[in-house]
């Protein structure tokens, strides 16, 4: 099992010198929270979405002072290295099918859920569409407000994701650990449903316990 990060380790993954082109679909509380913390860090952020011009993303582009930018989503994924998935989950299987080819060979963070669906990630499609896209499932088992601020009394909360070893790994804990959170590997593409058994066990202590939208999870472990 890897060793825990604890938030010293977060602080130094989050000042490895590696800056990259993320393309972000989607623009909305997610897509549009995660970018600002990317654009902070120094990435080239750029949103792909169906009106680039709409009011909420032009003042979006505007409060990053020219360090995100935003077009379609053809064009934003042939400019990222990482291509993070922001979008309705309703939407996911098309957009996919629409951009396979493009999609082949990037780093994929699939942060969409398909609520109301058996499977809430969209690892099949994926899998059937564009089978070299490296696909991460990250950042949906948590509510957006945990990306704005993940602090908790000065710890940071956990952010439980999967997929492929190696450097793309490292490449998407370094984004994680940018946000302020600090990520724990499950393991393999195969483990999304452990990583979505996670998006349950949060709405339901937010809906069912009415705990509400600003809680988060942490993995303590003895020495």
């Amino acid at each position: 099992m890897d060793p825990l990060f604890n938030p010293a380790q977060i602080h130094q993954v989050s000042r490895m010198e590696i800056k990259m082109n993320v393309a972000i679909l989607g623009a909305g509380r997610i897509g549009g929270t995660l970018g600002r913390k990317w654009a902070t860090a120094g990435h080239n952020i750029r949103f792909g979405v169906r009106n680039p011009n709409k009011s909420e993303t032009q003042e979006l582009i505007r409060d990053l002072n020219g360090r995100a930018s935003a077009t379609n989503m053809a064009d934003a994924i042939a400019f990222g290295e990482v291509v993070v998935f922001a979008i309705p989950g309703a939407a996911m299987d098309e957009t996919i099918a629409a951009h396979a080819a493009a999609l082949d060979g990037k780093i994929v963070i699939d942060a969409t859920n398909k609520m109301g669906k058996a499977v809430a990630n969209s690892l099949p499609s994926f899998t059937a569409q564009t089978p070299k896209a490296l696909v991460f499932r990250a950042f949906n088992n948590l509510g957006w407000e945990n990306f704005e601020d993940p602090n908790y009394t000065g710890v940071p909360a956990d952010l439980f994701y999967s997929g492929p070893e190696g450097q793309p790994r490292a490449k998407v804990e370094k984004l994680i650990a940018e946000v302020g959170l600090r990520p724990i590997y499950l393991g393999g593409p195969e483990q999304a449903s452990l990583v979505d058994d996670l998006l349950k066990l949060w709405f339901t202590l937010v809906s069912s316990r009415n705990m509400g939208r600003k809680i988060a999870f942490k993995l303590l472990q003895r020495d």
